[in-house]
């Protein structure tokens, strides 16, 4: 079994491109069973969402996307590879997408997880966010099933 590679220390935030996106598409399919395809990327990038990759030594670690309303940002998409996972890189994430949100103005960070995604909802309660709903079978699940997802949001 081989270790679990360590996240380089020196990584920074770079825009999402299109160039990005066969990164960001294996990623996708490696963590998720339901992942966005393509074109639900090639839609963000071209509404002009705000879309960030975390980088370093030229490899794609995790990135987000999130789009920006009057007074609020919803988080639409955030996720790190599979081998980088357990470092801290979704806080990480999570502190540059609040500080970006910041300087729009926004009041409110807006985010879905999946009812079953237990890791994810304790790390975005443990960042500060507050169960406020459920959305009833927004989720695609297996086969013709849906899953609820709890409707998260955090106070900026």
């Amino acid at each position: 079994m081989s270790a679990r590679p360590v996240a380089p220390a020196e990584a920074s935030f770079e825009p999402l491109t299109e160039a990005w996106l066969p990164a960001v598409l294996r990623i996708e399919q490696q963590a998720y069973t339901h992942p966005w395809t393509l074109r639900n990327f090639q839609d963000a990038l071209s509404a002009g969402y705000q879309a960030q990759g975390l980088v370093a030594d030229g490899e794609l670690l995790g990135y987000f996307i999130a789009m920006k309303g009057v007074d609020e940002v919803h988080l639409l998409n955030i996720t790190v590879s599979p081998a980088y996972q357990r470092q801290g890189l979704a806080w990480l994430m999570l502190d540059a997408l609040a500080l970006w949100s910041r300087g729009q103005r926004a009041q409110w960070l807006w985010l879905e997880v999946r009812v079953s995604n237990l890791r994810a909802a304790r790390i975005y309660a443990a960042f500060g966010f507050r169960r406020v709903g459920l959305r009833k079978g927004y989720y695609p699940d297996a086969g013709q099933r849906r899953e609820d997802a709890i409707v998260m949001s955090l106070a900026l």
